[in-house]
């Protein structure tokens, strides 16, 4: 008599078996949690096998459970290590704060705060004034206001000031900055209209005036912090720009992108226009990150003439972009470092941009030693970036740590830093694998030492 052969997916163990051995392993792990992921993982196993081929033993679909709740338990976004040499890494968090900026953030966290509270009167105040004033003093503006980014400080600008009419800006200047985010798109979604004056490469200040009528709210001029027009190039300064708006009555707004309030020539960096000189000009709207050059948290920041920022501020949409009070700590405790004149020493973008060629020479040296004498390395100049969009093509000279892998892949070696804990990101290049010290604070020099002696 033939016999009848047995669906091996009749033998996968139940439920609360894989739930039973995955307490065994970790009692830690909920139990809800522990359920649902062995349903899941039963299911995938089952689907896999088929009719056919034996399914695994228990205990390994207990350790893929077990693997999958400690993912998903895990703290998210963790810390990593920035090896790369790009300062302001779009993908690893951009700026990193100051340690003062941290403490900040977590005496508004804690408890309760004055975040909308006059405390000496004990009625509801403004969130706007535990940053107005040090705005002010720091930018020359007669009025600021900050949001939850500079996209949506832009945003909110062309709709509060824009909206059914029309915004002139240079056709050279109509870009996309990142991420998909188009000036075009903006305008449009604000409700505005775009008026594209000029050319790619040459717009002069009487394309504006000449496109100026009765329905033209803004001139816009955007900074293109993340791109050059080099070659046969003209465009418009934003003093002169200023004086065209004020002689056909449109305000200026000048999208500064990734703002500074510190010089970046004595860096040995080229020139980027400051929040103050934009201000200083006449611009009655100017909006930069508080995360990229400032070396803050996430936020948009507005400055200008006060009319103009209060008839932003009034805008339905203000209320639903407004930072929380952990970012307006944190903006705040950055923002002093600049008013005491010590935001090279404290903050952590500008004292990685002022970083001596010495100092990194030998934080990359002491990191070789650690390596494993299986795989050559050597310290080596290389060119470090200030990223996020930021001053593009420029570069800061640098030293690191250059691992050769040999019979290895650099991708294999990168990968082995990445599973580090923390995971220490370098960056490949001509086939091997670089670690810039000049992007890794100084306290996170033991962890990428512990992971290069893993190797």
């Amino acid at each position: 008599m033939e016999e009848i052969a047995v669906d091996p997916r009749r033998a996968l163990p139940s439920v609360d078996a894989i739930a039973a051995k995955v307490a065994e392993l970790d009692s830690s792990m909920p139990a809800p949690v522990v359920i649902r992921e062995a349903r899941k993982e039963i299911a995938r196993v089952r689907a896999a096998v088929g009719n056919r081929t034996e399914p695994p033993a228990p205990g390994r679909i207990a350790e893929a459970v077990a693997a999958a709740i400690r993912l998903m338990l895990r703290d998210s976004p963790r810390e990593a290590v920035n090896a790369t040499g790009i300062i302001v890494h779009t993908n690893l968090g951009r700026a990193p704060l100051s340690d003062e900026a941290i403490k900040a953030v977590s005496a508004a966290s804690r408890g309760y705060s004055d975040l909308e509270m006059d405390v000496e009167t004990g009625t509801r105040g403004s969130r706007r004034v535990h940053i107005e004033e040090t705005l002010r003093e720091l930018t020359g503006a007669e009025a600021a206001l900050v949001v939850n980014n500079n996209a949506a400080a832009v945003f909110l600008c062309l709709a509060g000031m824009a909206e059914g009419r029309e915004v002139v800006v240079s056709r050279g200047e109509a870009v996309e900055i990142g991420g998909s985010f188009r000036i075009p798109d903006i305008l449009s979604k604000s409700g505005a209209t775009l008026v594209d004056v000029g050319t790619t490469n040459r717009t002069r200040v009487s394309d504006y005036a000449n496109a100026a009528g009765p329905d033209t709210a803004l001139f816009l001029k955007v900074h293109r912090s993340n791109f050059k027009i080099v070659g046969f190039a003209e465009e418009v300064g934003l003093r002169d720009l200023c004086e065209a708006g004020r002689n056909k009555g449109v305000p200026v707004m000048n999208d500064l992108g990734s703002g500074t309030l510190i010089e970046t020539a004595p860096f040995g960096i080229e020139p980027e226009p400051t929040v103050q000189q934009s201000v200083a000009d006449g611009v009655a709207l100017t909006t930069f990150s508080g995360d990229k050059l400032l070396g803050g948290p996430q936020a948009g920041i507005i400055v200008g003439q006060r009319e103009f920022v209060d008839t932003v501020s009034r805008h339905p949409l203000a209320r639903a972009l407004r930072p929380d009070k952990m970012c307006l700590a944190a903006l705040r405790a950055t923002l002093l470092h600049y008013l005491r004149g010590e935001a090279v020493e404290k903050i952590p973008v500008w004292k990685m941009i002022a970083a001596s060629q010495a100092a990194l020479q030998e934080r990359a040296r002491r990191w070789g030693n650690a390596v494993p004498t299986r795989l050559n390395w050597q310290v080596k100049p290389t060119e470090s970036a200030v990223g996020g969009g930021s001053l593009p093509g420029e570069t800061l000279s640098s030293w690191a740590l250059q691992l050769n892998p040999g019979t290895e892949s650099a991708d294999s070696l990168a990968l082995a830093l990445r599973s580090a804990d923390p995971p220490i990101v370098a960056r490949i290049e001509d086939g091997a694998v670089l670690l810039d010290p000049r992007t890794v604070l100084e306290r996170d020099d033991i962890a990428v030492i512990t992971a290069l002696k893993s190797l």
